[in-house]
This record gives C-alpha cells, structure tokens and sequence, in this order.
C-alpha cells in the first residue's frame, strides 16, 4: 500500500490539499451547468433554434472529450502542475470571449474553449492515484468528486437567480471570478505530484494501445460512459423540457435543476466511505442498478398520468446517487489496470466517456421539438442505463475467471 506523502496546505513544495482538489473538480462543474437555465434565453439573445444553442453543451462536452487525449499523456510527460495552470489559464480567456460574443458563432466558439477546464477532473484524479492505491484512490476521489455534486446543486438555482436579474452573461462572470480564485489557490498550494516520464509526448501517446487491448479497461470506460450518459442527455434535454413542456421560467428551472446533484452528493459520500469495505466492482454495480431503477420507475410514473416537473426532476436523483457510485469506482478500476500510465488512463477514459456524453446529449437535444413531450428523453435515459449494467457484470467475472487462474 502506498503510503500518502505529507501535505502542507499552500506549500507548493507537497502536493495539494484535498480541499484544493475539491475546488478543482468544482470549476469543472460550474463551467458545465451554472448557464443551463438561461438556455432559452440565451436562443433569444443570439436569434437562434433551441436545437444550436444547445451545442454550447454537447460541443463543450465534444471538446472535453478531445482534450482529454491529450492532458493525460501531456500531463503524464510534463507534470500536473503546469498542465493545469495552462489549462485554468485558456479557461479564463475562453470565458472573456463567451462574454464579448455578439453571435452565436463566436459564442460556441469561445464555449469550446472554455472545455480546457477538463483538465481539473482529469488531473485531480491523476494526482490522487500519483498519492495511494486503487482502493484509497477510491474513496479520495469519490471524496474529491463531491465539489462536483455540491456545486451542481446549488449553481443552477444562482444561474436562474443571476439570469432573472442580471441577464445570462452573469452566469459567465461567476465562471470568470471563480476560475481567478481557483488559477490563485492552484498556483499557491499544488505541489507536483508525477515523477516525470522520460522518451517525449509521442512515447507517452504510444502507450494508448497498452490500455486499448486491457478487456478489464474497457469495461470500466464502458460502465463510466453509459452509466453518466443519463446525465449527460439529461443536461441536453432538460432545460427544454423545463421550459417548453413544464412552462418554467429560469429561476424555477435552476431550482428543479439540481435535483441530480443531491443524489450524486449522497453516492459520493457513499463511495468515499464503503469503496474499500466493498470494492470498486460491486460498488458500481450497486450505482448502475440505482440509475436504471430510477429511470424504469420515472417512466412508470409518468406513464400512470403523474406528468410533473417535481416527478420528473425528483426521480433524476436516482441518476445522479447512481452516478455518485459508479464515477468514483469506475474511474479508480481505469487507473488501476495500468498505474503507471494513470494520467494517460485518467484522459483515455474520460475522453470515452464524455465523448459518450456528448453525443448523447446531442442526440436529446434533437429528439426533443415542440410537441414531443417529455418522452423521448425518458426512453433515451431508460436504454442507457440499462445498458450501463452490463459491462460492470463482464468486469466482474473476468476478475473472477483471472482469479481462477483463466487466461
């Protein structure tokens, strides 16, 4: 067992304080979902169909997905500090830009920039598997990851209340502020953490195929990836059917909004303290069967005629404590198929399954027009998560099958 090193909190000569990767995960949150419930206002503003704007969430998320290939290799050959303040650094300017768009071109644009704040995620996990083993990996980062189940139920609510009285662009200078605070702490208390790797970028990228034939890594990525793509549709198509299909304005569709996140907290806390009791596998089979079960009885209910925002968001917090299980236990089984290749894995795997994500929210944005209901979302979620059971099973008896001895 690794034996964590000191830390001394803004001493950038220990690694960082816990509470700085919290923050970290946190701006990553903030950059996803604090804007959603001024979706439609944001299409008025830009003279737009609901069905583009919305790609300031499936294209973000598209971006995500790219960089992640690389801030894992990147980070993995030059360390996690200076991959991280470069990133928070691109974060900041992207979001001057999303400020001083006049069109929705130049919006998108600066949106997409804005996804190099990926790299907190990707690298605060990286830095917990540079620190302990799988197991303790586990519990720190369902830990770490609750900054991003706090402030996702708490953003969107300020993000309606910004939008009510400010307009939009509020939500944006809350990113920018936040993302200042955060560049500051970061420069002041991450130490690094990574021997680093010799042989050059195209030496750490040569390693992907090491990870790409590990049957045991694509499980975990597999699971991640359908297992948030509930969440992920549900950030695509929630705000229209908030706003189209339930009449809500954006203070009240940022108070519904949250609803996943007080789950996701809860299955955060669940992971940080049963993962190593019960193990990453069995831990998120339990969040896949809870985010599969959530969305058969949502269905179910609506079906039954009980068509309301509080169903309809009240049951999304099943999705998110589902969620809250598998992300943590799923990521720690990624970086534990080939520790030392930790930060490419932690970019791999998220870059699968954000890149998941996106199209899955793209794909709720299109089947979402006026006159469809709340339905084809719903089916949408209900497929995904059933899906997300399966390859958590397959990872789980190819372990016993290596256990046995089986090749």
């Amino acid at each position: 067992m690794i034996t964590p090193p000191p830390v001394r909190f803004l001493d950038r000569t220990t690694p960082p304080h816990i509470m700085t990767l919290v923050l970290l995960s946190g701006l990553g949150a903030l950059a996803m979902n604090v804007f959603l419930p001024s979706l439609p206002n944001m299409t008025a503003y830009f003279d737009t169909e609901y069905r583009v704007m919305q790609l300031s969430v499936s294209l973000y998320l598209a971006m995500n997905a790219l960089l992640q290939l690389f801030i894992g290799p990147v980070a993995d050959r030059f360390g996690r500090r200076p991959v991280l303040l470069g990133a928070l650094g691109i974060f900041l300017v992207a979001t001057v830009g999303t400020l001083l768009a006049q069109d929705i071109t130049t919006f998108l644009i600066c949106r997409m920039g804005q996804a190099a704040v990926v790299a907190t995620l990707v690298l605060s996990r990286a830095v917990i598997r540079d620190m302990v083993d799988a197991s303790r990996s586990a519990s720190m980062i369902g830990y770490v990851t609750m900054g991003m189940a706090v402030v996702p139920m708490v953003a969107p609510v300020f993000g309606g209340m910004l939008d009510a009285a400010f307009g939009w662009q509020a939500s944006f200078v809350l990113m920018l502020v936040a993302g200042l605070a955060i560049f500051a702490l970061t420069w002041a208390d991450l130490g690094e953490t990574f021997t680093r790797s010799e042989g050059g970028f195209r030496a750490q990228v040569q390693q992907y195929p090491d990870l790409l034939t590990s049957p045991r890594f694509w499980g975990y990525c597999m699971t991640a990836m359908l297992a948030s793509g509930a969440f992920f549709a549900y950030l695509g198509g929630a705000p229209f059917v908030g706003s189209q299909v339930f009449g809500l304005n954006p203070a009240q569709l940022g108070l519904y909004f949250g609803a996943p996140a007080v789950g996701y907290a809860v299955g955060n806390f669940v992971s940080g303290r049963y993962s190593v009791r019960m193990g990453i596998n069995r831990m998120a089979l339990i969040g896949t069967l809870l985010c599969f079960s959530g969305m058969a009885a949502l269905g179910i209910t609506f079906a039954l005629g009980a068509q309301t925002p509080q169903v309809f968001y009240g049951f999304f917090i099943f999705v998110g404590l589902g969620n809250g299980m598998v992300l943590p236990n799923a990521t720690a089984g990624m970086l534990s198929v080939r520790p030392h290749l930790a930060g490419s894995a932690s970019g791999l795997g998220g870059a699968i399954m954000i890149g998941g994500g996106a199209a899955l929210s793209a794909l709720a944005g299109a089947l979402l027009t006026p006159g469809s209901g709340a339905w084809p979302l719903i089916y949408l979620l209900m497929t995904t998560s059933a899906l997300a059971i399966l390859p958590v099973l397959y990872v789980m008896r190819r372990e016993r099958a290596l256990a046995r001895g089986a090749a």
